[in-house]
């Protein structure tokens, strides 16, 4: 492992001026302008950069204090429609309660598996969930049925 001593943890690194185009110096008056617009490109801000994790624990910490569903309204009850058809020749209706009874249901099951698939991840002495881990979770729940 190299260490730098120019760069610290914690420490922002320094950003220099720009430098000037050869031939231009800064004490040279300039010409007054005609128009609004000038000949150089606006140079915009940097992005924020973040240290990686950083932005993850964000969107954590927004999440688990949100309480609106995760999933669009839409899509899921395209699906729920669309798998309500296969199982009946008719087409059945459904109440919009019915339908945001059944999408918080399945996102209160999605992260209590979730959870316990981070749980099978650190027991493994791993961070990033695999999908053997998520099988286990199941498989200990006994969900593995479905």
């Amino acid at each position: 492992m190299r260490h730098d001593s120019s760069r610290r943890k914690g420490k922002t690194p320094q950003h220099r001026p720009p430098l000037e185009a050869p031939g231009t110096s800064g004490s040279t008056p300039r010409s007054p302008r005609r128009s609004g617009v000038s000949n150089q490109p606006r140079v915009s801000p940097k992005k924020r950069r973040f240290r990686p994790g950083t932005r993850a624990l964000m969107e954590i910490r927004k999440y688990q204090k949100s309480t609106d569903l995760l999933l669009r309204k839409g899509p899921f009850s395209r699906l729920v429609r669309e798998v309500c058809q296969s199982f009946s020749d008719g087409a059945l209706r459904w109440q919009v309660y019915a339908l945001m009874a059944l999408q918080e249901a399945a996102e209160v099951f999605l992260v209590l598996l979730f959870s316990d698939a981070n749980l099978c991840a650190i027991h493994a002495k791993r961070v990033t969930v695999f999908p053997r881990d998520i099988q286990l979770a199941r498989r200990i729940r006994g969900v593995d049925k479905l």
